[in-house]
């Protein structure tokens, strides 16, 4: 049983309205068009999930909504500020965090230290007192020290506390990417293929570590993944992308049988099913 609830050291988002906004997103490379008129909205406590075959944008739409990419025309409009032409850390310093679908730790640092780096835009104290290790620095680090060791209880990272992540498991270093964007105390969370890789138990804990999150923390969430069963079960709301494109938007039963979507996964045959969680 897990000691502390995230919510006692994070803060908890309240209401259910939007927080994203994304409106007519156009986003090309060369003569490759990545995304194609994309809108869509994110509200405080939904799953969202983006869907779609290999090359249909969706690490794109994370890319655009972090910064990463400028897209060529459109809205993101985040908690009422518009993010195209934002810098990555801009948007991270107002609560967007995300994890990559290529692990992005530093593998000679400890669990602890990688955690650590997720509160860093929380510090408020300069480089003298960091150095002297006095008065507000020390108040500041007991502090996020709490919400880390806290993080490490709601992942259930205890035994591999002070292990260097290049010496853990996979699975247990993408819970630790899940654990650094979690103590960044983020207003939405952008999880790109959080269960890649994984097994089925492992699989199986991430989709409850994502469940708990947005129970305990009433925050949004966007979420790619290839696992459909996962995405099926989690999701509130689906998009499905093609080639850039949405074709469809709805509730997990409705994507699974919409023929737009089964095509684009299945190919002409529309006799089967997207797979889904309540097979």
């Amino acid at each position: 049983m897990r000691a502390r609830l995230l919510g006692e050291v994070l803060p908890r988002a309240e209401g259910n309205e939007a927080i994203l906004t994304v409106e007519d997103l156009h986003l090309s490379f060369q003569a490759v068009k990545a995304i194609q008129g994309l809108d869509f909205t994110l509200r405080k406590g939904e799953i969202f999930a983006v869907i779609g075959p290999n090359g249909a944008g969706k690490t794109s739409v994370f890319n655009c909504i972090s910064g990463f990419y400028k897209p060529d025309t459109g809205s993101i409009r985040f908690d009422g500020q518009e993010l195209v032409g934002m810098k990555p850390h801009r948007i991270a310093n107002l609560g967007v965090a995300r994890t990559f679908q290529n692990i992005e730790l530093f593998p000679q640092m400890t669990v602890l230290d990688n955690l650590m780096l997720g509160r860093h835009r929380h510090l408020r104290y300069g480089s003298p007192a960091a150095m002297l290790r006095v008065g507000k620095a020390i108040r500041e680090e007991v502090r996020n020290r709490e919400v880390v060791e806290a993080i490490v209880e709601f992942l259930e990272l205890e035994p591999y506390r002070k292990a260097f992540v290049a010496m853990l498991p996979y699975g247990i270093q993408k819970k630790v990417e899940l654990g650094r964007a979690l103590a960044t105390e983020p207003k939405i969370l952008l999880l790109d293929e959080p269960a890649a890789g994984m097994n089925l138990e492992e699989t199986e804990d991430m989709a409850r570590f994502i469940t708990d999150i947005r129970r305990e923390l009433g925050i949004g969430i966007i979420l790619v993944d290839h696992d459909m069963r996962m995405v099926m079960d989690l999701a509130d709301r689906v998009l499905a992308l093609d080639f850039g494109k949405p074709i469809a938007t709805g509730t997990p039963e409705q994507i699974q049988n919409h023929p737009d979507v089964i095509r684009a996964y299945l190919g002409q045959d529309q006799s089967a099913s997207i797979p889904g969680g309540t097979e």
